[in-house]
């Protein structure tokens, strides 16, 4: 029987739109601009994709999508603060997100910056929240982990490169790099946590970060792809921001053709690394694929 992932991806994005709901601070909690900008970015609409992996890697070990749906709300809300601060004048400078005017459009600068500094706070309250099941080491485990994917040895050392590199001719292992460390290694540690939150085997743990790790380098070149071919009703952000912004992305370094068969490669090579795992990994075999044919 095919998986039928489009009934996956409705349940899995309701349990976290729920939780999210739950974890976030009420918008009339004082102070309530603070809340009020915090919510409007988590809650825009979006693919969830993150959290749902951080579900779809503790399924894959026989775990419940209900005891890691905290974790996965702090993934989303990492994202979020990255997303937030990306848009900033001082770094990305855009006006869209998600398909509305971007936080600092709508809050100022300084509340902007502010959500995003309470939601990568508040994300690791989320993680600790463990500790009220699992043993510590596990969630001081994963703590770590999810610190190492989003500080300067993962997304913020990977934005920092991609912003050095703007205007210049780089290697193609430094635009590998910028992308592994800036975007890989979020998604990469979602499937890792969720696994290691379920009590997935050492083996196993590692072949599902492996994978991750495939699949998050996809997921930049099937982004950079889209920033190309793509327009604001379907990506809901304005297309063509890299080529104004002088960004090194895969099509710039090489070429259109060749930066969709090295998705297309990746995203095999991301199943291939699941084989062990059997029939419990096809949800996120299913979002590979969902990856690669994505038009947002």
């Amino acid at each position: 029987m095919t998986f039928d992932l489009k009934s996956y991806l409705e349940n899995r994005r309701a349990m976290v739109e729920a939780a999210l709901e739950r974890v976030l601070p009420p918008e009339a909690a004082p102070p309530t601009r603070i809340h009020q900008a915090m919510r409007y970015s988590v809650l825009a609409p979006g693919k969830r994709l993150r959290p749902i992996l951080v579900v779809a890697g503790a399924e894959a070990v026989g775990g419940r999508a209900e005891t890691v749906l905290d974790t996965a709300c702090a993934l989303e809300l990492i994202h979020a603060y990255s997303l937030i601060h990306d848009d900033l004048p001082a770094m990305d400078d855009d006006d869209y997100r998600r398909g509305r005017l971007t936080n600092h459009k709508v809050f100022g600068e300084a509340l902007a910056i502010l959500a995003g500094d309470a939601l990568l706070t508040l994300a690791f309250r989320l993680v600790a929240n463990n500790a009220a099941r699992i043993a510590p080491g596990v969630v001081g485990l994963v703590v770590a982990e999810v610190a190492d994917a989003a500080g300067t040895d993962g997304m913020v050392g990977g934005q920092v490169v991609d912003i050095e590199s703007e205007g210049k001719t780089i290697s193609a292992e430094m635009l590998d790099y910028i992308h592994l460390h800036k975007t890989a290694a979020l998604i990469r540690v979602a499937l890792r946590v969720g696994a290691v939150l379920a009590g997935g085997r050492e083996e196993v743990v590692d072949a599902i970060s492996r994978a991750g790790e495939a699949l998050g380098l996809a997921f930049q070149i099937v982004d950079d792809i889209l920033d190309v071919e793509g327009n604001l009703a379907e990506l809901g952000k304005t297309a063509g921001s890299d080529e104004r912004k002088q960004k090194a992305t895969y099509p710039s370094v090489h070429g259109l053709p060749a930066s969709k068969a090295r998705a297309r490669d990746l995203i095999e090579e991301t199943k291939r690394l699941l084989t062990p795992l059997g029939p419990s990994a096809e949800p996120i075999r299913a979002l590979a694929d969902f990856v690669l044919e994505r038009r947002s």
